[in-house]
């Protein structure tokens, strides 16, 4: 169970979330507008915050640039209707830990959170390093031999989850639930393909890649 802060305008998906939630025996606490979510975050503490990225006054994307500049590290999911690769990674660098496209099926919601709540907040704003890879989890930034690299924000997930736990071996169904939720389009193909794609980012010709396969079981990075 967990205290969840919603910040949602439309009052009919509000209590719909918010009836979702509740039956999932997490508390929640809803607000209409940015103004009062800030000040919500400034009082009290939460374990998640559920952001429209469309509210009155301050968006969501302000909500969540301010909260972060005040070293706020509430993981915050935000529903948006905005579906463009280059609209969600606006949300992901104002600080989004993750983002839900609407309409949305009531299952994708629950599974994003779950995976959102099972992050380790007492570590989540800490910046991680393996090797020469560093990645800035509050600036959603990743660096390899100093030199900002760009990522996508399946391959980012990929790689913080990778660096947050070094040596544990995750199966392909592991990452699909972890990083893809309830995405119906993703498969197992899907997580080699994106494995691939990764590797080639942050690897270094010559070298062993930092993430390895182990065969018949998973993929597993190993600290340096």
């Amino acid at each position: 169970m967990a205290k969840i802060l919603l910040v949602e305008d439309d009052h009919d998906l509000a209590s719909l979330i918010s009836n979702i939630l509740s039956i999932e025996r997490h508390t929640v606490e809803s607000v209409a507008n940015g103004q009062e979510a800030l000040g919500r975050l400034k009082m009290f503490k939460y374990e998640l915050v559920v952001l429209d990225w469309m509210l009155p006054g301050l968006s969501g994307m302000d909500v969540c640039t301010e909260f972060r500049s005040k070293g706020g590290s509430t993981p915050i999911l935000m529903l948006t209707s905005k579906s463009s690769p280059e609209e969600k990674e606006k949300g992901l660098d104002a600080g989004a830990d993750d983002y839900l496209t609407k309409p949305f099926h009531p299952k994708e919601l629950s599974a994003r959170i779950r995976a959102l709540l099972r992050r380790p907040q007492a570590v989540a704003a800490k910046v991680l390093q393996v090797g020469s890879v560093v990645l800035d989890p509050k600036t959603m930034k990743v660096y390899k031999n100093e030199e900002e690299i760009h990522l996508l924000p399946k391959e980012f997930s990929l790689l913080e989850l990778f660096m947050r736990y070094p040596n544990q071996v995750f199966s392909g169904d592991a990452l699909l639930d972890r990083v893809w939720a309830a995405e119906s389009a993703a498969s197992l193909d899907t997580v080699r393909t994106y494995i691939k794609t990764l590797r080639k980012k942050i690897d270094s010709e010559g070298n062993a890649s930092l993430i390895r396969t182990v065969h018949g079981v998973g993929y597993c990075m190993d600290l340096a």
